[in-house]
């Protein structure tokens, strides 16, 4: 009970609260003022119209800019975020923005609270005053209570007198420091963001169409993420389907012919039978050999167990060309965004070799926070696209699938650089 009394007298937030209180009398003299003046002359100059016009301009203007300052005081100082509630301009021409602006309901709440902040700041400022110096004066009464005439002290509704009335007046001093006056700081400034959010806010109404629109936005992006992950999965079964027919089938369709033969000449043509069953055994070895890239293709064992940086050198020794590779991560990334990357790299890799006629390619992979940077770079001749081939819209579909963002930069005659983020939330 006692620790949360005393709570507000820890926070940060309340001295801030303080700050803020004080500066709202001497800022709102100020606003208070410039837009007093402007509206008065403003609507006496309406009787002839075109001289009001730059008047209410400036009026306008002024409001504007006292709001954005205030929304910025109470982001530093009340740890109330704001955005601008404002609808962007539909024209160009000052005479129209000027019409725009004085149908907003949203200026004119600027133009209200740029009234109201001098005689609010008034108010609070004599509160705070009253609670914080009255508890501090309280709770040193002791040490000047026999300085003032007649050893007592008179404080409207109750005097104090004697060591009695002194020790009463220090422990309610004390009482007022620790507790009232913290309390009546944060009470103030709680209401004073309500009516920051009230004028200075955007409206509810705005708020819920911004929310909608978020939610519309956010519904499309995972749509569209959901669609790219099926399009490459679809993508990935046909290269298993094409992989599967154009190797490891047709070396077995060979292993079967060749025992078929065999079996036909094992009694004949024995020497003959002999070498069918050599042939037989080199492609039986060359189809596992086969199979057993296209399962490592699908999730490298050594990627689980050891992470991209022994997967990928092992991919990089296979690459006929030089690669440098440079891996940086920590704390290790989710599995998924392992493997996408890993077949990301491997298979940029492969576009480098069969595509950019380049000599030497670089890898590098690092995290960023929440992010997995990668950059694949070769010296090839450039010229690639994204529309150029199905490689790299392959990657591109990969990447989107899983939420993240992959840029070629590409010029003719090279270097290529292909740009990889995809999240990686711990």
């Amino acid at each position: 009970m006692v620790r949360k009394l005393l709570s507000p007298w820890r926070t940060v937030r309340t001295w801030y609260g303080v700050v803020h209180g004080v500066l709202d009398l001497f800022i709102g003299m100020v606003s208070f003022v410039l837009v007093i003046t402007l509206l008065a002359v403003s609507a006496s100059l309406l009787i002839v119209f075109p001289v009001a016009l730059p008047f209410v301009w400036l009026l306008f203007v002024s409001a504007d800019i006292i709001g954005t300052l205030e929304r910025s005081r109470a982001s530093a100082l009340l740890d109330i975020h704001l955005p601008s509630p404002h609808a962007p301009f539909t024209s160009r021409n000052w005479l129209s923005r000027l019409g725009q602006r004085s149908r907003s309901g949203s200026r004119w709440r600027e133009i209200a609270y740029c009234l109201l902040l001098m005689p609010i700041g008034v108010i609070r400022l004599a509160v705070l005053t009253t609670v914080w110096s009255g508890s501090f004066a309280l709770l040193i009464l002791p040490l000047y209570l026999g300085a003032l005439p007649g050893d007592s002290a008179e404080f409207g509704l109750f005097e104090l007198s004697g060591v009695g009335g002194a020790l009463a007046g220090g422990v309610t001093g004390a009482i007022g420091l620790l507790v009232a006056a913290p309390w009546a700081t944060v009470a103030l400034t709680t209401a004073d963001g309500l009516i920051v959010r009230a004028l200075l806010g955007p409206s509810p109404e705005t708020e819920l169409r911004e929310q909608v629109t978020r939610l519309e936005a956010s519904r499309t992006s995972a749509e569209a993420g959901r669609s790219a992950a099926v399009d490459s999965a679809e993508a990935e079964r046909r290269r298993i389907e094409r992989d599967l027919h154009d190797g490891a089938q047709q070396r077995l369709v060979a292993l079967a012919m060749d025992l078929g033969m065999v079996r036909e000449k094992f009694d004949r043509d024995p020497e003959r039978a002999r070498q069918l069953v050599t042939n037989a055994h080199q492609e039986a070895k060359a189809a596992l050999a086969e199979l057993r890239d296209l399962v490592r293709g699908f999730h490298p064992a050594i990627l689980e167990d050891r992470g991209l940086d022994a997967a990928l050198s092992a991919v990089v020794a296979r690459c006929p060309i030089p690669v440098q590779l440079d891996i940086t991560v920590d704390p290790r990334p989710p599995s998924t965004v392992e493997s996408a990357a890993y077949f990301i790299v491997a298979e940029a890799l492969t576009n480098v070799t069969k595509h950019s006629q380049a000599s030497a390619a670089k890898v590098s992979i690092a995290r960023r926070g929440d992010l997995l940077v990668i950059d694949i770079s070769d010296n090839g001749r450039g010229g690639a696209t994204l529309a150029g081939g199905t490689g790299l819209q392959g990657l591109d579909e990969r990447v989107r699938g899983l939420g993240g963002w992959m840029q070629v930069l590409s010029p003719p005659g090279g270097p290529t650089s292909v740009l990889v983020e995809l999240p990686c939330g711990s």
